[in-house]
């Protein structure tokens, strides 16, 4: 596969998890990377020094707060500025909360859309341009399962994945005589550190092994019984970003272990 050395990656919520596990494989295949989340500021300064040690690239970090448009068009702009311009956007930052919908804190429904839906949006409206002047760009949402199908106590969540999905299309097809090209990821369960905390959790309220926890939270929904790992979706990325892929565009793909396959 060929490298993409000299692109400039933005890839949000990229300061741990899937968003790392991305930033590290573009880095990885030549990308200059703009990093953006949350976090311990001396761990993400450590995890910026490692991509440039690594993989020999320039990274940089931004600490946009994607609930608010005009924080993603400075993100896109200082990107623009600091790595010459923005030929991948890998939007990948999202929150979560989980409630009965009569429960649901309207707050926390905003909250959800305005990050795991409305930032797609504004970043997407802000690099576009570019990509068309320069007839080349990968537009790469980082979905769900839950883009595909839903789960109870999860509204916000699921309307929000579902809206990326509709999203990834719309602007696939507005691109689709050109040389951007807009898909969507739809992982399922995916080790990360905070899905290691939920097992542990799990395992402490029902007072039952570690294991036990890990094999029954799988069990519910992935029929390989195996999570995903951020170093697949990084791969997967950076295919998307290949001439291999430029004719797959308003794609949904999933990497669930066969969950959306029931």
């Amino acid at each position: 596969m060929e490298l993409l050395t000299e692109k400039a990656a933005i890839v949000t919520g990229s300061t741990s998890g899937i968003g790392l596990g991305i930033a590290r494989a573009l880095a990885e295949a030549g990308c200059n990377i703009m990093l953006n989340g949350f976090g311990e500021a001396s761990a993400i300064e450590r995890e910026r020094k490692q991509l440039v040690k690594d993989f020999g690239i320039e990274a940089h970090f931004n600490s946009a707060d994607l609930s608010k448009p005009v924080e993603i068009v400075e993100l896109v702009e200082a990107t623009t500025r600091e790595l010459g311009q923005v030929d991948i956007l890998v939007n990948n930052a999202g929150i979560q909360h989980t409630a009965p919908i009569e429960n649901f804190p309207a707050d926390r429904w905003d909250a959800v859309i305005a990050l795991n839906l409305s930032s797609n949006f504004h970043a997407i409206r802000s690099v576009i341009p570019q990509m068309r002047k320069r007839n080349w760009g990968r537009i790469i949402n980082i979905a769900s399962t839950h883009g595909l199908v839903a789960s109870v106590n999860k509204a916000a969540y699921v309307a929000a994945k579902h809206g990326v999905i509709g999203l990834t299309k719309a602007v696939a097809l507005e691109t689709a005589t050109t040389g951007i090209t807009c898909n969507a990821i739809c992982p399922g369960w995916v080790l990360t550190t905070l899905v290691v905390k939920q097992i542990v959790e799990r395992a402490a309220r029902e007072k039952i092994p570690v294991d036990q926890a890990r094999a029954d939270l799988l069990s519910e929904k992935q029929p390989s019984h195996e999570f995903a790992t951020p170093e697949q979706i990084g791969a997967l990325t950076v295919f998307l970003c290949s001439g291999a892929a430029a004719q797959i565009r308003g794609a949904a793909l999933p990497v669930d272990g066969g969950w959306t396959a029931q």
